[in-house]
């Protein structure tokens, strides 16, 4: 893609407000990247653009927060620098909640993306500008980042492909933290293809981060004739009987798509589901309070106001500097790691973690392959709809934050529409089985249509 006709789709996209990066700045962005020898790699002029929780030289980094509004990071990250080698083209940062926490990118300091198929909707969150900006076709892929869900439910949400790979298959040197023991870069793309490209490239062992697995990069397979020799688990705790109906729909009609292809569909229990909301919502926060710490105004972070102390400084700075969706995140994982409360809520939210990365390793010794459930529970809510009710949105990621969790990969991928919107259907498979979750991927995209009505 020409680099004008670049700047023409952005430009189109612009009242998504997905793209936090001002298009004078990325002209002259993309323009210090051609000063590069021209790449030959297998990404070689393809724009993408890179959530702003991830570090990139070109851009300034501020994970769609004040106290970081304006901060450039000295270096890029290890998934940046993959990319820029295979000839990719950062295109500028998008839009995502503060923090990356969030499910609807209504909590970034710098306002709420909207949906690109109707203004009153949220795209997801945390990853909603990079969805928003591969389903207006701005650009053929994107990087976002996963605690919970944060690639996959947005990704559902708009209609585009969504990866998260297994924790530790992509080097996560260059993202801000959020939870470090859940924190994955994952990848958007507008077809199955692109996006496993993509990941191909990011994907590998890294010295800068030690919980990197010794892993060779993920090698794209060829989309498969059929689906013959594939056991597929239907877990029926992510079809409740409160499901919407036109997400069941649509799951029905992909499970029927994937039997025409050969695939023996099995119906398995993952029992421990119903606790992975409440332990995430633990593990995460919890993680988030000490990663945080940081931005005190002396490290990271303005200065507000004439601190009289020490103390003073950190709470104007925190204060002011973050939203209020962070605050509440630090405030619980503050308190689950107090004194005389660690155990009760910390310590036994990782030992219901383990059991949740039990039972997925109980189905998948038995026989299965790989998981199908939907991604979300709905399809796209309305802007400020779940604002006021924060448990509201957090359960708007209940089939998601279980595969982080267990630190095994998953996709999603448009399998129809309802009334318009579109639903996401959802693959998990066993860890650094990547290969395998997209060739099921590749054969389902080929006989599903995204914009089928349900």
């Amino acid at each position: 893609m020409s680099e004008g006709a670049l700047l023409d789709r952005l430009a189109q996209a612009g009242p998504l407000h997905a793209l936090l990066t001002p298009l004078d700045e990325v002209r002259s962005g993309v323009a210090a990247q051609a000063t590069r020898p021209p790449a030959q790699g297998v990404l070689a002029g393809v724009p993408l653009v890179v959530k702003d929780n991830i570090c990139t030289l070109e851009y300034t980094t501020s994970c769609g927060s004040r106290i970081l509004e304006g901060y450039r990071s000295p270096f890029d990250a290890t998934a940046i620098v993959r990319l820029k080698a295979a000839g990719a083209v950062i295109a500028g940062k998008s839009n995502c909640d503060e923090f990356a926490m969030g499910s609807s990118t209504e909590h970034s300091a710098y306002g709420r993306t909207n949906h690109p198929l109707d203004p009153a909707r949220v795209p997801g969150g945390s990853s909603g500008g990079s969805a928003a900006l591969v389903a207006a076709r701005a650009v053929p892929a994107a990087l976002g980042s996963e605690t919970g869900g944060s690639v996959r439910q947005p990704a559902a949400f708009c209609g585009v492909v969504g990866i998260k790979p297994t924790y530790g298959r992509v080097s996560r040197y260059g993202l801000v933290a959020f939870g470090s023991s859940l924190d994955q870069i994952g990848v958007f793309g507008d077809t199955v293809t692109q996006a496993g490209r993509v990941l191909s490239v990011i994907s590998g062992r890294d010295p800068f981060d030690s919980t990197c697995a010794d892993r060779d990069p993920v090698v794209p397979p060829e989309r498969p004739r059929d689906l013959k020799d594939v056991v597929i688990g239907i877990p029926g705790e992510y079809f409740p009987a409160d499901l919407d109906r036109g997400v069941r729909r649509a799951c029905e009609r992909a499970m029927e798509r994937l039997r025409a292809l050969g695939a023996t569909l099995r119906d398995v229990s993952l029992p421990h589901t119903k606790y992975a909301i409440p332990t995430y919502y633990i593990i995460a926060p919890a993680e988030a309070s000490s990663n945080l710490a940081r931005y005190d105004g002396v490290r990271y972070g303005p200065r507000f106001g004439d601190p009289v102390d020490v103390r003073a400084l950190y709470r104007n700075t925190r204060g002011q500097g973050f939203g209020p969706e962070v605050r509440r995140r630090v405030l619980v994982g503050t308190y689950v790691l107090s004194s005389g409360y660690y155990e009760a809520y910390y310590g036994r939210a990782q030992r219901m973690r383990g059991l949740i990365a039990q039972d997925f390793d109980r189905v998948f010794g038995d026989g299965i392959d790989l998981l199908f459930t939907p991604a979300t529970p709905t399809p796209a809510f309305r802007a400020g709809e779940n604002m006021a009710d924060p448990v509201a949105m957090y359960l708007a990621d209940i089939f998601t934050v279980t595969a982080n969790l267990a630190g095994l990969p998953a996709m999603t991928i448009p399998i129809g529409r309802v009334q318009g919107l579109p639903i996401g259907g959802q693959l998990i498979a066993p860890a650094f089985e990547e290969a395998r979750m997209l060739g099921t991927a590749l054969a389902l995209e080929a006989v599903v249509t995204g914009t089928e009505e349900a």
